[in-house]
């Protein structure tokens, strides 16, 4: 016997869940040129009389109904967790806090299209509804389910009504970064750097990126001085060439051209140019590599004082010559600048060196570092600062202008983060925070950082979601690397898109109304003043939020 049940995205089914643990979504509303997730959960039980190989059966997903044809299905796989917490800094608000296997990988179908019905344990269906911005099946309409074995015969049906607002979800307009780490395609794949495989791979994580929000990306001018043991390196991954003849240098910009092509092709709006000098700090400048008088070799490194002559001279001719160079085609300013990640206040006199060394070029351009501190930005150093979510207010209450946020493993208390022992309602609780707070930029460092602390080893994230036990699980990386170079989201980053679709729906229900009259309505339901130390404390909360929204939009057209 298979017993089945349509569930919310926000659900996550363990393998110790119970189906009749969930509570069944019958009905949900949506916008045009909008991506809603909703799940099936099966398991199958043993009829009287079955044998012992009946413990497992396979089964063939149908959908019918007038959206069916919008609709990919995949299945929720499960990975290992040695760390979900960090313990004595957690709170109560985390889903699970022991080791164990935890749900995160999207994968596709297997056995051409089919699913594996267990009596082990329930098996979870992830299906995506992803609706034209010029889809014309407005109003209520019913997506039926059923499950077909393999002699033709429907086992189970479920019926899911969608109401389809006549309405465009907006463009998103915030800008989001999440770390994309050339390197790691290269040590997981096995392939050359910038080789046509490479290239291939790289362009497959990317469009992934875009499908999920992100517009800037992390552009690997010289090769990113981050998460690098002082000493270490990353492996190379420039795309500027550097010549160095006769104590000149010159520059080749071909590959960066083909990175803004590529980016152009898959639709990155923004170039979020390397940091210019090494993380905690600004000590000392970045690996670069150069061909001088034809050998080939690193230049500067961690042995390069950050604001010695030389590596002064060299940074500042670059800087002119990329600056002109997309300015030719009109790409200038679409780059933002880093000086030094995560300064902090015994770094100001180091971090001020290195910005006085290149500010008069980089005039006019965003310059932009993740920092915590409002001191180090009230010191007047930092031109955007980019401050985590736990300590975010201090900029609020200063009315700091165009303010972006972050989070990373540090952000566990309170606060919205992507951590796979976090609830999915608290993972998408960020979208309506900020849009509370119009915030106008995200980042995060992890989008497929496959190595360990410091970038010492690589890891493999199937079985290693932490880093070698180093940063909560799921604070690494977000997607995980398929077969031939291709990509499998976690159910992590999904729920994170959707928070970025309740900003847009928001911000259209805001053009409706007021902004003020929105807010009043998720904190109703809330039941408290919407913070970034406030998230949503249940699935039932996030959806009605959502939901809201949806019935506010409708109710004006």
């Amino acid at each position: 016997m298979l017993k089945t049940k349509i569930i919310s995205s926000l659900s996550r089914v363990f393998i110790d869940s119970k189906l009749d643990d969930f509570k069944p979504l019958e009905r949900i509303s949506a916008l045009k040129g909008e991506r809603i997730s909703f799940q099936l959960v099966h398991q199958r039980f043993l009829d009287e009389g079955e044998g012992i190989y009946a413990y497992r059966e396979n089964f063939t997903p149908k959908f019918s109904g007038a959206l069916a044809k919008y609709i990919t299905v995949r299945e929720v796989q499960h990975v290992g967790v040695d760390l979900p917490i960090i313990v004595g800094d957690s709170d109560p608000y985390y889903e699970r806090t022991e080791p164990g296997l935890y749900p995160d990988v999207l994968r596709p179908l297997h056995y051409g299209g089919q699913t594996i019905a267990k009596t082990a344990f329930p098996t979870s269906l992830w299906i995506d509804l992803t609706i034209p911005k010029d889809a014309s099946e407005v109003g209520q309409t019913d997506i039926k389910i059923e499950m077909v074995n393999d002699a033709g015969e429907v086992k189970s049906s479920e019926v899911l009504t969608v109401d389809l607002i006549n309405a465009a979800l907006p463009e998103q307009t915030l800008i989001l970064t999440q770390w994309f780490h050339c390197d790691s395609l290269a040590n997981y794949y096995d392939v050359e750097v910038w080789s046509e495989k490479h290239w291939q791979i790289v362009e497959n994580f990317a469009r992934v990126a875009v499908k999920n929000g992100i517009n800037l990306l992390l552009t690997p001018t010289f090769t990113p001085p981050l998460d690098t043991k002082v000493g270490g390196e990353r492996l190379t991954t420039q795309l500027v060439g550097v010549t160095v003849e006769n104590g000149k240098y010159t520059f080749n910009f071909d590959l960066l051209d083909r990175w803004v092509d590529m980016c152009d092709r898959i639709g990155i709006k923004y170039f979020e140019i390397a940091h210019l000098f090494t993380q905690w700090g600004a000590k000392h400048a970045p690996k670069v590599m150069a061909t001088v008088d034809g050998e080939y070799k690193k230049i500067f490194g961690w042995e390069t004082d950050a604001v010695s002559e030389e590596y002064v001279t060299f940074l500042r001719q670059f800087l002119t010559e990329l600056i002109a160079h997309m300015k030719k085609n009109g790409n200038d300013k679409r780059c933002f600048f880093h000086i030094s990640d995560e300064p902090q206040l015994e770094h100001i006199e180091s971090y001020k060196a290195a910005k006085n060394s290149v500010e008069d070029i980089l005039k006019g351009y965003v310059i932009m570092d993740a920092l915590s501190d409002y001191e180090f930005f009230k010191m007047g150093i930092v031109d955007l600062p980019i401050p985590c979510n736990d300590h975010i207010s201090h900029f609020i209450e200063n009315n700091v202008p165009n303010l972006w946020t972050y989070y990373c493993c540090g952000q566990r208390v309170n606060v919205s983060n992507r951590l796979i022992s976090m609830p999915s309602w608290r993972n998408r609780s960020i979208g309506m925070q900020m849009y509370k707070y119009d915030i106008v930029g995200f980042l995060q460092w992890g989008y497929n950082f496959y190595n360990n602390q410091f970038s010492v080893d690589e890891i493999e994230p199937y079985t290693d979601v932490s880093g070698e036990h180093w940063v909560p699980a799921g604070d690494t990386f977000s997607v995980y690397p398929a077969p031939h170079g291709k990509v499998h989201e976690s159910l992590r980053i999904v729920v994170f898109h959707d928070a970025l679709q309740d900003i847009s729906a928001m911000k259209l229900c805001e053009s409706l109304y007021s902004k003020d009259e929105v807010i009043a309505e998720v904190e109703k339901i809330m039941g408290e003043e919407l913070r970034f130390d406030v998230c949503a404390k249940s699935e039932a909360t996030m959806l009605a939020v959502r939901e809201r929204i949806n019935e506010m939009i409708k109710a004006k057209l």
